[in-house]
This record gives structure tokens, sequence and C-alpha cells, in this order.
């Protein structure tokens, strides 16, 4: 992992909501930890699934 471009992610972010926060414009993440806990817990899965090398043909499930 690139530990670089984490921190540079990190910062971008961080900037970015400070201008939604300037602005006073609503952010397009969930504003409460539950929400973003659940984008974590996408993030995870996505990685826990790939990691096992796990795969459904959807189209062909479908006859495409």
């Amino acid at each position: 992992m690139n530990y670089e471009l984490v921190f540079l992610g990190l910062v971008t972010g961080a900037i970015t909501g400070g201008f939604f926060a300037l602005f006073d414009v609503p952010i397009p993440a969930p504003p409460e930890l539950p929400g973003l806990m659940g984008i974590v817990g996408i993030y995870l899965g996505y990685k826990i699934v790939k990691s096992l090398d796990l795969t459904v043909d959807l189209a062909g499930t479908f006859g495409f």
C-alpha cells in the first residue's frame, strides 16, 4: 500500500470537506458515524471477496 497516496487522499478530502463547510453545502457523504461505517463495511466486503477470488458470472446466469 502506498501510504503517500493514502495521506494525500486524506488531505484532499479534508480540504474538500472544509470548502463544503465554508460554503454551507451538504457533504456528499453520510454525516453520521453509522453511515460512515456502512461505507467502510462496503469497502471491507469488497476486499474480502476479492481476496478470496470469488466471482459470479451474472450475465451468464441470465443467459446473455
